[in-house]
């Protein structure tokens, strides 16, 4: 299966950014977002996060590990989910307030996810809107499922989409043993 993306925000093309408000969000209304794990976003993600568990990033120790391979992070994953609230449904000026995942399958280098949030519910009171979030393989197996809560927008945003930097991974050398 090779999904075709709906919004991929990594390779996106379009130079303006604009949100949907809380009026303009409906029950069942979704949006996606398309992305390749590779050795580099494992890389990237435990230099950012801290998080150097040696499941994510070394070979010889995965091996051994029930998974028998290097894994991504789960919240790789999680940071996927939160790229589409801020950037697509409901884009700018969305507070992102509660997540509830359940990590069902690994993801695993070279792996295609495709990220779907789905508007289930709209509080006009305080403008929470909840969402049911799915993440699935280009096997077709649901890795992650869940439900997001967020605080929607109620102004409509337009502006120029910021210009993310590049990021050059440099392995320092080991320290010598003393």
């Amino acid at each position: 299966m090779n999904p075709t993306p709906a919004y991929t925000a990594a390779n996106d093309p379009i130079d303006m950014i604009e949100n949907v408000t809380f009026d303009e969000l409906r029950i069942g209304q979704s949006a996606d977002l398309v992305r390749t794990l590779t050795q580099a976003d494992v890389q990237a993600f435990a230099a950012v996060s801290g998080d150097s568990n040696p499941a994510h990033l070394d070979p010889v120790y995965a091996a051994d590990t029930v998974l028998h391979t290097i894994v991504g992070h789960g919240m790789w994953t999680g940071a996927l989910i939160s790229a589409l609230f801020g950037t697509v449904l409901p884009g700018l000026g969305t507070i992102y307030l509660e997540q509830n995942l359940r990590f069902r399958h690994p993801v695993r280098i070279g792996d295609t996810l495709v990220v779907r949030v789905t508007v289930r519910a709209k509080d006009e009171r305080r403008k929470h809107v909840e969402f049911d979030c799915e993440v699935t393989n280009q096997k077709g197996e649901t890795i992650v499922t869940g439900s997001a809560r967020v605080l929607a927008p109620t102004v409509k945003l337009r502006r120029p989409r910021t210009r993310l930097p590049t990021i050059k991974l440099v392995q320092e050398p080991a320290a010598a043993a003393a």
